[in-house]
């Protein structure tokens, strides 16, 4: 294998979502500027979910149209214009439009839509590509795209998005009352509380929106290279090769289950990939990865600051950053410790799931979560995360790997499914974080409980 294309393929991998992940890292700086304020993420939530139109475009194209859709064009066109949209954004984010006699973020929202559509046709159109490549690469491109979300929560961090100190304030009754403390000869003294103050940031949101394009910059370069490069396109023959060797032996295996079914009609061949996997299985892959691509790209980080901001504003960052973190140290853990059984990954998915429930038990509790004055319940709350993220990205990988050799199409439904996860889980919980208020937040400064 080569090292060079190990590096390509990760540089490949972070254009993925490295756009979508850089916005949610710097909302901290951008919703004290425009007028949708804390309601702006809801919005971003549902843009994003909108935007799987373009995978399902894609998945119906495959569908009903094999061959017709040329996948490598596609990705030039979506990487382009995922540079374009996110140096458009570096310009515009800050403008508003008058809409219905209120100001609104048209630029910001109609660019985040964009982008949207890039970031969610990248797992229907990516994913495939890396069938043209070594089984080995599939790996290093969930590394790629681990890292997607870590560099830019990195910057942000230099950047010092959201850091705060709680200091010293004062907060006079209002006027009212005021008036009739006076009334029964009481005096009116200021109360004495804290309140957050938010640093200033090293560097402006503009100048991160032009980090991202230059991310997406990076992706389209190392992509063409991965087309073009000689030392690339030679392995990608061997690959080639390869696949014409199963192909044929699988045509023969086929035609020995056709002639087997003559001798027992009663026989049933799975019709999903190569036959490996009965359809049952296959089911429980697809349920698997739809269930874990739910609770880690939409349910729990929904919740995150209210599972999190009860502990301390530091343990909401070492919590982000450490998820961010074990993301792609779970693909690189798969590149060498690489496993297709489906008991282990029911157990996997088991374990994550109960972190999960860990997790969503201490935002219900919010503001006043287990251990919530104690040193402990800051690590608890950061090793779950930790652990929860990095169980089940293996889990992931464990999939894709699997599905990886059951051919092109099968890599097309794993990304179409890790889209319907994601999305099912944004419409669950959308309402309830959002309309019925189900989860409260505390004051980063004065909870008391």
């Amino acid at each position: 294998m080569s090292l060079l294309t190990h590096v390509l393929a990760c540089l490949f991998g972070m254009g993925s979502w490295v756009t979508i992940c850089g916005l949610w890292v710097e909302l901290p700086l951008i919703v004290p500027q425009v007028p949708e304020g804390w309601y702006l993420p809801s919005y971003l939530s549902v843009l994003i979910q909108v935007a799987n139109i373009g995978p399902l475009f894609v998945t119906l194209m495959h569908r009903f149209q094999p061959g017709k859709l040329n996948e490598v064009a596609v990705i030039y066109v979506i990487v382009s214009f995922g540079m374009l949209a996110s140096l458009l954004l570096g310009f515009f984010w800050k403008e508003t439009v008058m809409v219905q006699g209120v100001q609104r973020s048209v630029p910001l929202l109609l660019l985040t839509f964009f982008i949207s559509i890039v970031d969610c046709t990248s797992s229907v159109t990516f994913l495939p590509f890396m069938m043209q490549l070594k089984p080995e690469y599939l790996t290093t491109y969930y590394i790629g795209e681990g890292l997607s979300g870590l560099v830019p929560a990195i910057v942000a961090l230099i950047q010092g998005v959201g850091v705060m100190h709680c200091v010293n304030g004062t907060q006079n009754l209002n006027l009212n009352e005021a008036a009739q403390l006076q009334g029964r000869n009481e005096s009116v003294e200021p109360l004495d509380y804290l309140v957050p103050l938010y640093l200033p940031a090293k560097f402006s949101a503009e100048a991160f929106f032009f980090f991202l394009a230059a991310m997406v910059l990076v992706c389209l370069v190392a992509f063409l290279l991965l087309n073009h490069l000689p030392a690339v396109t030679r392995e990608r023959s061997v690959s080639r090769s390869r696949r014409g060797v199963g192909a044929r032996n699988a045509i023969a295996l086929e035609r020995k289950h056709m002639m087997d079914s003559l001798k027992d009609e009663q026989k049933i061949d799975s019709k999903f990939g190569t036959g490996t996997y009965s359809w049952p299985q296959v089911v429980y892959i697809f349920v698997i990865l739809a269930w874990a691509n739910a609770l880690t790209n939409s349910v729990l980080p929904s919740i995150q600051s209210y599972s999190c901001l009860p502990y301390g504003n530091q343990a909401y960052h070492w919590s982000a950053t450490m998820a961010s973190v074990a993301n792609p140290v779970a693909c690189f853990i798969a590149m060498f410790y690489s496993q297709r059984s489906l008991v282990l990954m029911g157990f996997l998915s088991g374990f994550g799931s109960l972190i999960g429930m860990y997790i969503m038990g201490m935002a219900v509790l919010s503001p006043c979560p287990l251990l919530v004055k104690n040193t402990t319940g800051i690590v608890l709350i950061v090793a779950a995360w930790t652990v929860f993220v990095l169980t089940l990205s293996y889990v992931k990988v464990m999939v894709a790997v699997i599905l990886r050799d059951e051919g092109h199409s099968a890599l097309v439904w794993c990304g179409a499914v890790v889209q319907l996860g994601s999305m099912l889980g944004a419409v669950i919980m959308f309402p309830l974080v959002n309309v019925y208020s189900l989860f409260s937040s505390g004051d980063p400064c004065n909870t008391k409980c």
